[in-house]
């Protein structure tokens, strides 16, 4: 017979002391790979290396991150989050310590690619919020999401400005050493999250009791799902695209990498508001809508920044803008997943959603690097993100938010 486990303090277990937990996660995780675009350039001349190698590695690791996520979220529905994003933060550290010391492109890819966007998918604040969704009640989830999400940000602005300062302090290779460090905080962050590892999580009531594969296979069976995964290829073309090619965009343009750091951390701050934001108004109100008109508002926002030149006044006003735009779309997204299919496989059928997010994270990274390349100018991918916002606010307005049949409780 079974020991009975061992019952944890009750502050360990309070729904803020993991929220906190949480947060503390989503901060280091998101924040760290934040700065990577800082690294672009003292990266590709130290090596002497085209910009396309560097970005494919940022594009590898943005489509590992997304592939691992399915694989991450199964994971965390069977033996819980912490255990997940505990090893996810080992694989970061491992990777970011190859993306300092690595001398061949091979080699740069298997550690800022392979490892760095597994470790990322692994520690990710999508397996934050799979054990957040199942401790907050319905009524108060979709706030919980968009408090996960700012936190994200606040990594970003953070972080962003930080590793900017340590590749003009201290150089690139020690700041990555510095970013590696940090990684490891996840670790400690994570341990109230113990209190989650269970490997058979009861049927949340008015939920159907099905098997992971049927449950994966009845979502890619719902058209509303898959309009959802479509609409979300779209987020990650743009943003990672702007994460990782907008310093260079704004240093080629007259802007100073300092005041290039301070601007991409101010889409992490007003990120916070952002995402705050919309995680409120997918609690109250319908989340189709309000996460369609993001898309669209984007696409707008896009366009003006690139037909106006290029100041520190444009560029704090795009930044500023973009930010409150920026993962506003999470909470709205991982809502609509739960409304549709429920709680008790939400990691796993979000991470689904979010490999197409990473197909368009690498593509917008790659490409833009291309792109720069073939004709010295980021104006055509710039362009292609408008087009890309404009369809993915299509593609939203006909979900339907409502739970799937097959996924209602008999």
């Amino acid at each position: 017979m079974t020991a009975p486990a061992t019952r944890p303090p009750q502050w360990y277990q309070s729904v803020t002391a993991l929220l906190v937990a949480g947060c503390m996660v989503a901060i280091v995780n998101f924040g760290v790979r934040s700065s990577f675009g800082f690294f672009t350039v003292p990266v590709s001349d130290a090596h002497g290396w085209p910009r396309e190698i560097f970005s494919f590695a940022m594009a590898l690791s943005n489509l590992v991150w997304g592939l691992a996520t399915p694989v991450a979220g199964m994971l965390a529905d069977r033996y819980g989050s912490a255990r997940v994003l505990m090893a996810g933060a080992v694989i970061y550290f491992a990777g970011l310590l190859m993306m300092a010391f690595t001398t061949t492109p091979f080699l740069f890819n298997v550690g800022g690619g392979l490892l760095v966007g597994t470790g990322v998918a692994f520690s990710s604040f999508s397996i934050v919020m799979a054990a957040l969704g199942r401790i907050v009640p319905p009524e108060r989830r979709s706030w919980a999401f968009g408090i996960a999400t700012a936190s994200g940000s606040m990594g970003q602005f953070i972080f962003a400005p930080l590793g900017a300062m340590l590749i003009a302090a201290y150089g690139w290779q020690n700041a990555l050493l510095a970013l590696a460090a940090m990684s490891l905080l996840i670790i400690v962050f994570a341990a109230p999250l113990m209190s989650q590892n269970t490997s058979g999580a009861p049927v949340t009531a008015g939920e159907a009791d099905l098997t992971m594969r049927r449950a994966i296979g009845m979502a890619f069976g719902h058209g509303s799902y898959l309009l959802l995964v479509s609409g979300f290829f779209v987020c990650g073309f743009q943003l990672a695209f702007i994460t990782v090619h907008l310093p260079a965009y704004l240093t080629e343009h007259g802007i100073s990498k300092e005041f290039a750091g301070i601007a991409l951390g101010l889409i992490g701050l007003f990120n916070v508001i952002g995402s705050y934001a919309s995680g409120m108004i997918g609690g109250k109100h319908e989340k189709r809508i309000p996460l369609a008109f993001i898309y669209l508002m984007r696409s707008a926002l896009i366009a003006g920044f690139v037909l106006l030149p290029v100041s520190n006044v444009t560029t704090l006003a795009f930044t500023i803008s973009m930010g409150l735009l920026w993962l506003s779309t999470v909470p709205l997204t991982m809502g609509l997943v739960t409304v549709m299919f429920g709680t008790r496989y939400m990691a796993t059928l979000y991470g689904f959603v979010f490999v197409s997010h990473q197909l368009g994270s690498f593509i917008g990274v790659w490409l833009g690097g291309r792109l720069y390349d073939a004709y010295g100018s980021y104006d055509i991918v710039w362009w292609l993100s408008v087009a890309l916002g404009v369809f993915a606010f299509l593609v939203h307005l006909p979900i339907r938010e409502r739970r799937a049949a097959r996924f209602a409780a008999a």
